[in-house]
Order: structure tokens, then C-alpha cells, then sequence
């Protein structure tokens, strides 16, 4: 077989992506059709930036949730022969088969290992993010709404770790060596924690009227959340339902205890200002709790900002997890994230540039959807 030309190559990716294409196509017609339903989301289907950033940072997301179909090849698997092979060689011994992005130093697939890649990235990418919103909510909102001693104590905490330079914070954070301290277990044993409480404490301040009802989904939301949080922060689930590798627990640490005090800023500087308007003082007329107007009246009234930033903040965590990679601190050395793969592929740079121009190429559209997604959001949510 000869190697392909590159207008074969795409038109055979093209192919490898159809669930994609058509996980795409769907979401767009249901949104475009429903979209006067669907409140902010809907909205954004009215703004051309906006429905960019949605579309590259969907196609990402399918990919990810796809990527067992999409694959050619094992993306740890490796094919005699095929070391730096250059884009669309065909595979020794198989027929009708082509490393359509060519091979890496160590004879494997560079089209598999950036499909794989992008599950590894958004696997851990928006699951800390949403975390370290819950914790900077949950510390946040009071902070903003009684002021004094504790919001003197917790600002304190959030410009301590401020002070770091983030990349050197990370660094450290995620060194082997770091492991055996026991830091990273202290630090998930505390942080793991505030979602679990965010939840109780949001359905509790919901329905503290209704005593069946709150029982009922505090209830089950305690015993649901302190099962995933003994797994995760301990891997002591003995169903093993909920795990974390530990190499992954240092990396999904790192990402919440360094965007958490930033979160925290925010929340707290927008209940400040909104704390003082009339639905907030017509709730406490009503004597409704200090936590019910906090998370029922003045939450949603700050979501607009608080949605960008978290579309903003995936893409700045996409690229401190593309960093570590690069600096050999990911998930572990054989994983395909992008920035492990770019790492690999740039020794040989000069000679064979496709190992790491493709991951980093992936890398870049999706923090650039990220922001476009954000722009779109921002767009819509001033217009509110």
C-alpha cells in the first residue's frame, strides 16, 4: 500500500469522527429548535462566537465519550516498523490500515493517542474545576455576607496561597515526592469535603420547611456523597465504585487547591455588592435564613459571571494539565494526555514534527473554544 496524500488522510478521520459528526448534528438541531426553552444555553445559539466555542468544545466532549470507537489503534500499543512514521504510513502486516497521523518515537498511533487524550484531559479538567467551585462557593458566600472576623480569616487563607506562583505551586504539589508526605490525602480529605457539605447544606436551606422532604434528599445526599468522598479521598470504597489513582488524586488536588482561592475571591466580591439589594432584604423581611438567601437569592443572581469564569477556568486548567504533562508530572508517564505527548514528541521536533504538533493543535482548540464558549456566554448573560 502506498502512503496516503493528506486530502485521503482527512477524508478517512473524517470517517473515524462520523459519531461526532453525528452527536453534533443532533445537539444543534435539538438546541436551535428548543433553544427559547433553555434559558442561558438556549441564548447562546443566538450569538455566531458563542456557538463556535459551544461547537469546538462539544466536539471534544463527544470525542471523549466516543474516543473506543474512534480509535485505529491501541493508543499504548506499538507496531514494528512504525517508529516515526510520517502521516497516513501504512501499518505492516494489516491490510487496509494506516497510522493516519503517522508514529512516535515508540511506535504508536499519534491519531489514537490524541483521540484518547482528550478523554484523559476533560476526565479531570471540568470534574476539579466544578469542585474547587464548590469549594470557593461554599466559603465564599459567607465570607461576602457576614463580613468581619471571617471573611478577615478566610481572605487571609485564599492570598496565602495566592502568593504562590502557580506553576511553582503546582510543581510542587505534584511531585512523586510530595506522595509520600501525605499532604495530597490531608488536602483531599479536607477539599473532597466542601461539595458534600455545599449539597447538604443547599437542599437543607431549600426545603427546611418541608421536614419529609428535606430529610429525605439530605439523607440521601450525605450517605451518596460521604461514599464517594471515602473512595475518592481514601480509597476506602469497598465496592470500588469510587477509586482514584494516586497519581491522578496529586494532579485532581493540585487543580482544586490552586483554583479554589480565586473562586473564593469572586463569590466573595460579588456577594458584597449584591448583598445589598432589595430581594435580600426582602428575603430577610420574609425571615428566611442567612444560608437561603445566600444560596437561593443571591447564587443565581450571580451566575452569569460565575458561568464564564468556570468556562474560562476549564481552558486555564486544560493548560496547567498540558504543562505537567509536559514537564513529565501527569497522570502517569505512559498516558496519552496532550501535554505527556507533546513532551515525547518534541525531541524530535525538528525532524519529525507530527508527534507533537498534533496534541498540541488539539490542545489549543479547545482552551480557544473554552474562550469562545465564555466570550458567547458573556455576550448573553449582559443581555439578561
Amino acid at each position: 500500500m502506498d502512503t496516503l496524500s493528506w486530502p485521503m488522510i482527512f477524508g478517512k478521520m473524517a470517517m473515524q469522527f462520523a459519531p461526532v459528526w453525528i452527536a453534533l448534528l443532533v445537539t444543534f438541531a435539538l438546541s436551535i429548535q428548543f433553544k427559547r426553552r433553555l434559558g442561558l444555553y438556549g441564548k447562546l445559539f443566538d450569538s455566531t462566537v458563542g456557538m463556535a466555542g459551544f461547537a469546538l468544545v462539544a466536539f471534544w466532549v463527544f470525542t471523549a465519550l466516543f474516543a473506543d470507537w474512534i480509535i485505529t489503534y491501541d493508543p499504548l500499543g506499538q507496531l514494528s516498523g512504525m517508529k516515526n512514521a510520517v502521516p497516513g504510513t501504512p501499518t505492516t502486516g494489516v491490510e487496509n490500515a494506516w497510522y493516519l497521523l503517522g508514529g512516535d518515537h515508540l511506535a504508536r498511533d499519534v491519531f489514537s493517542r490524541m483521540v484518547m487524550g482528550a478523554r484523559r484531559v476533560l476526565a479531570i479538567a471540568p470534574a476539579a474545576t466544578i469542585i474547587a467551585f464548590m469549594v470557593g462557593i461554599t466559603l465564599g458566600l459567607p465570607a461576602g455576607y457576614f463580613g468581619g472576623k471571617l471573611d478577615t480569616a478566610l481572605s487571609f487563607v485564599a492570598n496565602l496561597v495566592l502568593a504562590f506562583p502557580v506553576i511553582l505551586l503546582f510543581y510542587l504539589l505534584v511531585t512523586p515526592e510530595i506522595r509520600v508526605t501525605g499532604i495530597p490525602v490531608a488536602l483531599a480529605a479536607v477539599l473532597f469535603l466542601f461539595p458534600v457539605v455545599f449539597v447538604c447544606v443547599l437542599l437543607n436551606s431549600r426545603y427546611f420547611t418541608s421536614p419529609s422532604k428535606r430529610n429525605l434528599y439530605v439523607g440521601t445526599a450525605a450517605i451518596v456523597g460521604l461514599w464517594a468522598y471515602s473512595g475518592l479521598a481514601f480509597n476506602a470504597d469497598p465496592s470500588g465504585f469510587w477509586s482514584m489513582d494516586p497519581n491522578l488524586l496529586n494532579v485532581f488536588v493540585s487543580v482544586v487547591f490552586v483554583n479554589a482561592p480565586t473562586v473564593f475571591r469572586i463569590v466573595r466580591g460579588m456577594v458584597m455588592d449584591l448583598k445589598a439589594r432589595d430581594y435580600v432584604a426582602a428575603g430577610q423581611t420574609r425571615g428566611e435564613g442567612a444560608w437561603y438567601i445566600m444560596l437561593w437569592e443571591i447564587l443565581p443572581n450571580a451566575r452569569g459571571p460565575l458561568i464564564v469564569d468556570f468556562c474560562l477556568r476549564i481552558g486555564y486548567t486544560t493548560i496547567l494539565l498540558g504543562t505537567l504533562g509536559f514537564f513529565g508530572l501527569g497522570v502517569s508517564p505512559e498516558s496519552p494526555d496532550w501535554g505527556s505527548t507533546i513532551d515525547d514528541g518534541r525531541r524530535l521536533l525538528s525532524i519529525y514534527p507530527h508527534p507533537a504538533v498534533v496534541p498540541a493543535l488539539a490542545l489549543m482548540s479547545l482552551v480557544l473554544g473554552l474562550n469562545l464558549l465564555a466570550d458567547g456566554l458573556r455576550e448573553e448573560s449582559l443581555r439578561d
